[in-house]
């Protein structure tokens, strides 16, 4: 186990790219830390500079408080899991987990212990004379983990490990690495474009967006509380709704056709004093904070007409589409509740739960 601190990290290539601008994290020792973010964010970049196989252009980097920019990939004790797991086909599963074990020279009564004490671990004790292609793509995952634990490392590094299994077997395997890492204790830091994987696997995560990192948050805090529109819109399934908005000088918010009253919710004062009164703003509702009523009562029931336009199943929830004047908008609700489309029915949002965007600067307005 390990603490690892990151010192403003820049990565600029020889053609004058720069793909990571003044990266810093402190890690702690035993933190499960996820990097997050779209294709081409320096994410995977940052990893490899971490690991070794990139050349840190610029920052320090420092594992126990030990700099280790100059340090070769083998000598700083990191084990790193890759996407496409980089097993020898033509070795046994015993023999793919020791074989780093092997090239150490470790004496073979150690190999043997280790290797099966990792596959006691990760369930592969059935599987240790099977070769690579005899086993499933989440047997071959685990392998892989299996040949990074058995070398005791201070530090585990993952970079996207489950893209290449379907839907069922990554939930399956998410529930298994957060266990492994909860039984191990050891420092782990995962690459993933999924922000499920973030918010489920995470102590911490870093939301990074073309080289700089935008937000370090718990997956509680970075959900509840978003730095800005680029953090809101990213984190959450389905995404945040956004709509221009204006609140008037007595402290409504417009949008479209809709005015809402948030006179007595917590934002209202902090909202008046920070001079947003009579401004235009971009407003956030997340899809669970939209309620809808079908059948209702017009003139008893509060709240704005729509039509239903469309209803998506997930099980136990349903994705609900509808416009609000010209905006298309999502709503989650109930699976109970089975709306049709081309039916009327009431929204209403949560006021207390409702962010608040500057129009300029896209950062969230927060007390």
């Amino acid at each position: 186990m390990a603490t690892m601190t990151l010192k403003n990290l820049n990565k600029i290539y020889m053609n004058g790219v720069q793909a990571v601008f003044d990266f810093s994290i402190d890690i702690k020792d035993g933190e499960f830390i996820v990097f997050v973010g779209p294709s081409g964010c320096g994410k995977s970049t940052t990893l490899r500079m971490i690991a070794g196989l990139e050349e840190i252009t610029s920052g320090d980097l420092l594992i126990d408080q030990v700099r280790v920019n100059d340090m070769a990939p083998k000598d700083r004790d990191i084990a790193m899991v890759f996407q496409n797991y980089a097993l020898y086909a033509h070795m046994t599963v015993y023999h793919n987990m020791a074989f780093s074990l092997t090239l150490r020279k470790e004496e073979s009564d150690k190999i043997h212990e280790r290797v099966m004490w990792a596959a006691e671990i990760l369930g592969l004790k059935p599987y240790l004379n099977r070769k690579p292609r005899e086993l499933s793509g989440g047997q071959r995952q685990r392998v892989a983990l299996g040949r990074a634990i058995v070398r005791d490392p201070k530090v585990f590094l993952l970079d996207e490990p489950l893209s290449n299994l379907d839907a069922k077997l990554r939930g399956q395997m998410r529930k298994e690495l957060k266990e492994l890492h909860n039984r191990l204790g050891v420092t782990m830091i995962y690459v993933t474009h999924d922000q499920i994987e973030a918010l489920t696997l995470a102590d911490r995560i870093v939301v990074m967006k073309d080289g700089y990192v935008i937000q370090i948050a718990s997956p509680v805090d970075l959900y509840a509380r978003p730095v800005n529109l680029y953090v809101a819109n990213f984190i959450g399934t389905p995404p945040m709704n956004f709509f221009d908005a204006r609140i008037t000088s007595d402290g409504k918010v417009v949008i479209e056709n809709v005015e809402v009253d948030i006179k007595h919710t917590p934002q209202y004062e902090w909202l008046n004093q920070k001079g947003y009164f009579g401004k235009n703003i971009i407003l956030g509702v997340r899809p669970e904070a939209i309620t809808l009523r079908r059948p209702f009562n017009q003139e008893t029931d509060l709240g704005y007409k729509t039509k239903i336009e469309l209803y998506e199943l997930l099980g136990s929830e349903a994705l609900v589409h509808f416009n609000i004047g010209q905006k298309s908008v999502i709503s989650k609700i109930n699976a109970r509740e089975v709306l049709h489309p081309g039916e009327d029915a009431l929204f209403n949002f949560d006021v207390s739960h409702l962010y608040y965007f500057d129009k300029e600067t896209e950062l969230c307005i927060y007390e």
